[in-house]
């Protein structure tokens, strides 16, 4: 337990996952790990703690050992260091991984009242708002009023008023590497998330069909970049959702990759 308290294993967790565009709060790391263990037997491994969720492999660094490494992991659930084990084995004869989680700030639950002053505060200065512009916004016959719920309602009237919506799409981070190279390798998306991402960003992101193209085309390489290539030139007019399409129909047949690209 104290090796994952240990200051700087948190400190690069938080730097690692900054780098690889990872939320700190659904991320891990292992240490110990042999160098020649396959990503789908981590993937496994770590899945088989249930309070994660999926897992996928994300960057892999060297470790204190010629013979080890140490890996970070993403996580479909919020890591709780309370219900995940310090550390994680594959099998009886084999040596422990050490489990690395962001830890909880322990003096949180006697701050909070501390800590939600301080944000409203320092939000209204950022707005250029002070405490007198929230109670002006309460209306007249609940002047007297310092409720909770007069309060909630003044601050979402600031909110209203100052907060803009963003329509640059900005809220959804840059699509994973694709390249469609079986096995995946190490830091890369596979097809069924790639997808899945993608098509996400395409319905509900706000920007133009020009940067939905554009993310397309940042994330893809290999073989995944030249069947785009190949309907960007059978078809210079084709959107987003149609790279994503055919990305989808060649890679899930069992054509040869030469094959795909000139059937295009």
């Amino acid at each position: 337990m104290a090796l994952r308290k240990d200051p700087s294993l948190q400190a690069e967790l938080t730097k690692w996952c900054e780098a690889a565009s990872i939320d700190s709060t659904h991320a891990l790391i292992l240490l110990n790990v042999p160098v020649y263990t396959e990503v789908a037997e981590i993937e496994d491994v770590m899945e088989t703690v249930k309070a994660l969720g999926r897992v996928r492999v994300r960057d892999t660094r060297e470790g204190p050992t010629a013979q080890s490494m140490m890996v970070l992991c993403e996580c479909r659930q919020a890591t709780d260091s309370t219900r995940i084990p310090p550390e994680v084995t594959r099998g009886e004869k084999s040596e422990p991984w050490s489990v690395i989680v962001i830890q909880p700030s322990e003096s949180a639950s006697n701050t909070d009242a501390e800590g939600f002053s301080e944000k409203l505060t320092k939000f209204l200065m950022e707005e250029g708002k002070t405490f007198s512009d929230v109670k002006a916004l309460i209306t007249p016959h609940s002047a007297g009023d310092s409720s909770p719920e007069s309060i909630i309602r003044a601050m979402g009237e600031v909110l209203e008023k100052t907060i803009k919506p963003t329509s640059d799409g900005n809220a959804y981070r840059r699509l994973r590497t694709f390249s469609a190279i079986v096995p995946t390798p190490i830091g890369e998306e596979n097809m069924d998330n790639w997808i899945d991402q993608a098509r996400l960003m395409i319905t509900e992101c706000d920007c133009t069909e020009k940067d939905k193209r554009r993310r397309i085309m940042e994330s893809l390489k290999g073989p995944a970049m030249e069947i785009v290539r190949a309907v960007r030139f059978s078809n210079p007019e084709a959107d987003a959702l149609e790279y994503v399409e055919a990305l989808e129909s060649s890679f899930g047949s069992s054509e040869s990759g030469e094959d795909l690209y000139f059937k295009f």
